[in-house]
């Protein structure tokens, strides 16, 4: 059966996405016309525009639609920004934000990963201004400072490392606390925390809560 790509991915904005109070014009657009469909394995492709996570290999997992969408929107990316990812994953986020901002840098832990997200912004001809690093994000150094910081898994509690790679006005997107109710918050580099939804994803390796004993 062959699949209507472009009017799957239509229903998603319009269904999905829009519906989620995601108003931006340009993170809309973006989405409208990058192929989701080119960053999932070939087993999942008729499901790249419906509203679930999908598996990608090493217990991590391709967020839903809609909270891309709304991490889009809530990082508010300018043209002449530089972006930090932690998370590179199906590397379908990273071309958004690649289209949306000047640079991307992102880390991901999985060399496989790492590679396999390189060969597909490649083969859709995406992300020319999109580096990968196979790094651990909560043991990586650097001295560069970002306009903007995504992490696409969650955390217990945000790193006082990741925050210190904002430069002053930037912010950074992440989803805190413990499953099953999270919250996704925007931290700006002034110390400043705005709550913008809750939801519930996967953490970070290495930055879950310390499993807790019970009697």
């Amino acid at each position: 059966m062959m699949i209507d790509y472009a009017h799957a991915r239509e229903l998603m904005v319009e269904q999905q996405i829009r519906p989620w109070d995601v108003l931006d014009i340009r993170v809309l657009d973006v989405l409208a016309r990058l192929p989701r469909e080119a960053f999932v394995a070939e087993s999942h492709k008729a499901l790249a525009y419906a509203d679930i996570e999908l598996p990608l290999g090493f217990g991590q997992k391709m967020m839903k639609p809609v909270i891309e969408g709304r991490t889009l929107q809530a990082l508010d990316l300018q043209p002449g920004d530089e972006v930090l990812e932690i998370g590179t994953g199906s590397g379908y986020l990273s071309a958004c934000m690649g289209e949306l901002a000047r640079e991307v840098l992102s880390l991901e832990i999985e060399p496989d990963l790492a590679a396999t997200a390189r060969a597909r912004l490649d083969a859709a001809g995406l992300g020319n201004n999109v580096r990968i690093e196979t790094a651990d994000a909560l043991t990586w150094e650097t001295e560069r400072r970002f306009d903007a910081i995504c992490i696409t898994a969650a955390v217990e509690t945000v790193p006082a490392r990741f925050t210190q790679w904002l430069r002053p006005g930037g912010r950074l997107f992440v989803i805190r606390g413990h499953s099953p109710v999270m919250e996704a918050v925007l931290v700006k580099s002034d110390g400043s925390i705005d709550s913008l939804f809750e939801t519930d994803i996967d953490y970070l390796r290495g930055a879950a809560p310390a499993p807790q004993f019970q009697l």
